[in-house]
């Protein structure tokens, strides 16, 4: 079984600049009809990809140098608009798997569905996203660390000081981020409990 916690995360970085890139653009609503997620990261920011493809210039998710990213940077305001869980889910399938978002904010809702993956969302300023993308851009295979105890992301000669919120980031941390997986593994304390109440049980 996989630690559930988070402490670090490494690899390559991949780089979306925009501020308020919302949740249709990462993950257009007509994909949204699947009853799984597995396969919405091959349709990851589908109509921005197309339109650049129109165009003749290459999304990010589209070029393969980026293809083993393990952590996307952003701008501000970054999944706003609707509160889907597809966004985050097509995000974390897309390449290698993205484990972390770094960005300047993050829209409430979309951060929080993030963490109901393990998917990290700490900021940082403004600056420090610029030279983190500018680097990422200059070298796709530079090797990013993120590190969650010390709130920090390195990538060659860049220290960026990183934010998060104290509960959502002691619950990556502690890796009790999982709901489903934190009352599965309390279930015989749980039905111990039940089995005291009495509208729980003696039904006739």
């Amino acid at each position: 079984m996989d630690d559930p916690r988070r402490l670090t995360v490494t690899g390559p970085a991949i780089a979306v600049r925009g501020n308020d890139i919302d949740t249709d653009r990462v993950i257009p609503a007509r994909f949204l009809k699947c009853v799984v997620f597995d396969g919405l990261g091959a349709h990851a920011f589908a109509d921005d990809r197309s339109q650049l493809r129109e165009r003749g210039q290459t999304h990010p998710f589209d070029d393969p140098r980026f293809a083993d990213a393990r952590i996307l940077l952003v701008n501000k305001n970054f999944g706003c608009a609707s509160s889907r869980e597809h966004a985050p889910q097509a995000i974390m399938r897309w390449g290698s798997g993205i484990r972390a978002i770094v960005g300047e904010s993050f829209a409430e809702i979309f951060a929080g569905n993030c963490q109901a993956l393990g998917i990290p969302c700490p900021t940082a300023q403004a600056a420090d996203v610029a030279a983190l993308m500018a680097a990422c851009e200059a070298d796709p295979r530079l090797e990013f660390r993120l590190d969650l105890e010390a709130m920090t992301l390195r990538a060659g000669p860049h220290l960026v000081r990183l934010q998060m919120p104290t509960g959502p980031r002691s619950q990556l941390l502690a890796g009790t981020w999982d709901s489903t997986a934190e009352l599965l593994a309390a279930r015989d304390a749980i039905a111990t409990t039940a089995a005291r109440l009495p509208y729980l049980g003696n039904w006739r």
